[in-house]
């Protein structure tokens, strides 16, 4: 007697390969991003005490009066 074999999935298979395959193409292109450097763009303000970067002045002054209350504050945030 011979034995059969049956192919499993045959075309199911290649077509969900096929689509892997350009899944995992357009993934690769979009992971381009460079996220470091975005990171840095947002972050616009260092604090002049501990040098932390802030992103914007209003939580640069919330920052000051939080971990720095007993020192001067800076000129560019007094007003705000």
């Amino acid at each position: 007697t011979t034995k059969r074999v049956k192919m499993a999935r045959g075309l199911a298979k290649q077509q969900a390969k096929a689509k892997t395959a350009k899944k995992l193409a357009k993934k690769a292109s979009s992971s381009a991003h460079d996220h470091k450097a975005a990171r840095a763009q947002q972050l616009k303000v260092v604090c002049s005490v501990c040098k932390s970067q802030i992103s914007d002045l209003k939580t640069y002054k919330t920052h000051f009066e939080a971990k720095h209350p007993k020192a001067p504050m800076p000129e560019e945030i007094k007003d705000l």
